[in-house]
């Protein structure tokens, strides 16, 4: 099968987590379940972090911001495979590959940077907190926030646009539920040797670099806690950190699993579901884990559904008056 020119090609062929027919039910069940608990959690959240005033500080509003992101991670890719279980197709077009390939680099980029600049809060609020207000102010976190959103969007961009000088044969399967940027290089028909040295460069700059930023971090923090005498502040410096400690730990763990299986069975559907792990199941956990750890979040949702249950009763009373 020879190359053709890429502006000839029209559609792929996303063959999803498996091909058992008989599958198909539980799979497009589970993955609505996930998908409307990630929806729902983290919109939670952010209504959450808006509406009390006591959680108007830089933590929350990195996770509230971190709460949209998964919202938007997900999004790229559960409604498309939704959508090809229900109608029985496995056809994406390729604008729709190239424009889920590049919403799904932005947003994942996005998840390992606001996670590098959550574990950079906690190391000021522990190892600098007289000097906390002065260093986390707004501007610093809104500037940390827009930095992030640049970086990723000038690096999704070029991969896209990189992935568009590529030619590909005529029949693409790509044993994945979205179009994966290694596997849709992997099937180009033309030399990729730039597109794999920037997408390397990339994961040093963009995973590793952050990813040694927050061991950073938290060799400091552990080692201000370890000087605190008081058990009592040890636990409460620790438990200021051991939720965004859990979720950095369960994406990196997962995303590692993903790099391993696809440099070990890049024709499997193995890639595809050590993936779901870290682009839907970690987003999912991410509510539960802040808000089961958190006794702000929690005393935050106590008063949010105190005052609607309030609310509802009084508006009761006001449309039966006469």
């Amino acid at each position: 099968m020879g190359p053709e020119n890429n502006t000839q090609i029209s559609e792929f062929m996303l063959l999803g987590i498996s091909q058992d027919p008989r599958l198909q039910s539980f799979i497009f069940g589970l993955f609505l379940s996930m998908y409307l608990v990630t929806v729902l959690g983290n919109l939670l959240i952010i209504l959450t972090t808006i509406s009390d005033s006591h959680l108007h500080t830089p933590m929350y509003f990195f996770l509230s911001i971190l709460s949209f992101v998964d919202i938007c991670f997900t999004s790229t890719t559960v409604p498309k495979m939704l959508v090809n279980i229900q109608t029985q197709s496995k056809i994406i077009r390729y604008a729709g590959c190239i424009t889920q390939m590049l919403f799904f680099i932005l947003f994942s980029g996005l998840d390992i940077f606001l996670l590098t600049v959550m574990a950079y809060d906690r190391f000021v609020a522990i190892c600098h907190p007289l000097h906390y207000t002065v260093i986390m102010n707004p501007q610093l976190c809104v500037l940390l926030v827009l930095v992030s959103w640049l970086v990723n969007v000038v690096h999704s961009i070029l991969q896209s646009l990189m992935v568009l000088q590529l030619s590909f044969c005529t029949e693409l399967e790509i044993p994945h539920f979205f179009c994966d940027l290694y596997q849709v290089i992997h099937h180009a028909c033309s030399d990729t040797f730039l597109n794999e040295v920037v997408i390397y460069f990339a994961a040093v700059l963009l995973a590793c670099c952050p990813f040694a930023g927050i061991l950073y971090s938290y060799f400091r923090i552990i080692s201000s806690i370890c000087a605190i005498s008081s058990p009592q502040g040890k636990y409460k410096a620790f438990s200021t950190c051991a939720s965004h400690l859990s979720v950095v730990s369960l994406y990196y763990c997962t995303g590692l699993g993903v790099y391993l299986s696809s440099s070990s069975m890049e024709k499997s559907h193995s890639t595809a579901r050590a993936s779901v792990m870290y682009s839907v199941v970690t987003p999912m956990l991410n509510p539960f884990i802040y808000t089961l750890r958190n006794k702000d979040i929690k005393r935050a949702l106590k008063r949010l559904f105190q005052i609607k249950i309030i609310k509802g009763p009084v508006v009761l009373r006001l449309k039966k008056d006469p």
